[in-house]
């Protein structure tokens, strides 16, 4: 009997798809990240970071929609915190209100923001660049006045849930899991999680090609057959879900919330720290949610930096982002990262100069 088993296992193994490799660094790297902010790095932080690196976790949630809407989709948006505001005041709600799991509560107020923020912005679709910064910036500001005036549930009854004669106001309540801090900055981490894979998945199939398509040219896709307007619709409705999902997650981080916690200058500040990041790859919603949350705390504690002071650094460095560096930090970087280390190697393979006493031949040598 002949074998042939020995000469088909070679083209067997030649039509297996040989691993990207780039892609499997990125992707061990970011096992490695994450496993160190799930594991390693809660023991080494005090109660203050701790609470600043929740923040960090939600607000990446944040700024994961942004950037989805600016980068992905060519839509600018300035009323983020206009639907995080609805998702806090959601979640606090339900929180108060019902018995109803965490987890649970969480898809509901992002339920509640992809529907009202689908509605509010079906009119303004047709509109770009400024003068949908406009629409949804006025947005932000009616809903600003609105919580204003109603404030957050404090546990009262009725539509609003708040009930000035209250005392003693109780604390906005966690899941039974993840009732301490450390315990919350890791629910908030995995919620993260989920949320950069939904998106991600949205991303890598056909409504990631249309919004590309879209942001590239709106005249070209409509003539390849691609119906702008719904695939603009399901991006404020992606966005407006996950940012909702954090609003709810921030209700229970903090644990009080008030209507001084969501000034109407957030909006534009947010938006720079996501053009900053980079609105062009995932990891730039990860390193604004770092300009947005953790760099004031971290100069507050060090030398007392008002926050204030933050936003001439953040108008120089969108300045900077638009002048140089349209990519972000996380195109950027990388790219000034190889430079640095080519012009390291260049130095270190240089040959040394000779020395001219060293070629000089010797007295003696000449005489003999």
């Amino acid at each position: 009997m002949i074998d042939t088993a020995g000469p088909k296992a070679p083209a067997a193994a030649r039509l297996l798809p040989r691993p990207d490799r780039p892609a499997l660094v990125r992707g061990t790297i970011i096992v490695v990240l994450l496993l160190l902010a799930l594991f390693a790095l809660p023991p080494l932080m005090n109660g203050y970071y701790t609470v600043t690196m929740t923040q960090v976790a939600i607000y990446s949630i944040v700024t994961l929609g942004l950037g989805l809407l600016v980068g992905r989709v060519g839509l600018y948006s300035l009323g983020q915190i206009a639907v995080l505001i609805i998702g806090a005041w959601t979640g606090a709600r339900l929180l108060f209100g019902t018995g109803q799991p965490f987890i649970v509560v969480m898809i509901e107020a992002g339920l509640v923001t992809m529907i009202i923020g689908s509605l509010i912005t079906l009119p303004a679709l047709r509109l770009r660049g400024l003068y949908l910064a406009l629409i949804t910036l006025m947005l932000a500001g009616a809903v600003t006045v609105i919580e204003a005036t109603l404030n957050f549930p404090n546990g009262g009854g009725g539509f609003s849930g708040y009930n000035g004669s209250l005392v003693h106001i109780p604390q906005i309540r966690r899941p039974s899991f993840a009732g301490t801090d450390p315990a919350y900055y890791r629910f908030s981490v995995i919620v993260a999680i989920v949320m950069f894979l939904l998106v991600y998945a949205h991303l890598r199939a056909r409504p990631g090609r249309a919004w590309a398509s879209i942001r590239q040219s709106e005249a070209a896709s409509l003539a390849a057959g691609i119906s702008t307007t719904f695939y603009k619709l399901w991006a404020m409705a992606l966005a407006s879900f996950v940012t909702g999902v954090a609003g709810a997650l921030l209700a229970g981080g903090d644990r009080y919330l008030y209507s001084i916690d969501f000034p109407i200058q957030n909006s534009i500040t947010l938006l720079a720290v996501v053009l900053m990041g980079g609105v062009f790859s995932l990891a730039g919603a990860v390193i604004a949610a770092f300009l947005q949350s953790f760099l004031p705390a971290m100069l507050y504690q060090l030398w007392s930096v008002p926050y204030d002071w933050l936003l001439i650094l953040f108008g120089l460095g969108v300045m900077q982002v638009l002048a140089t560096a349209p990519g972000g930090i996380a195109d950027q970087f990388p790219k000034d990262m190889k430079r640095l280390y080519r012009l390291i190697r260049r130095l270190v393979s240089r040959p040394a100069p000779a020395s001219s006493s060293g070629n000089a031949p010797a007295k003696g040598g000449e005489a003999a």
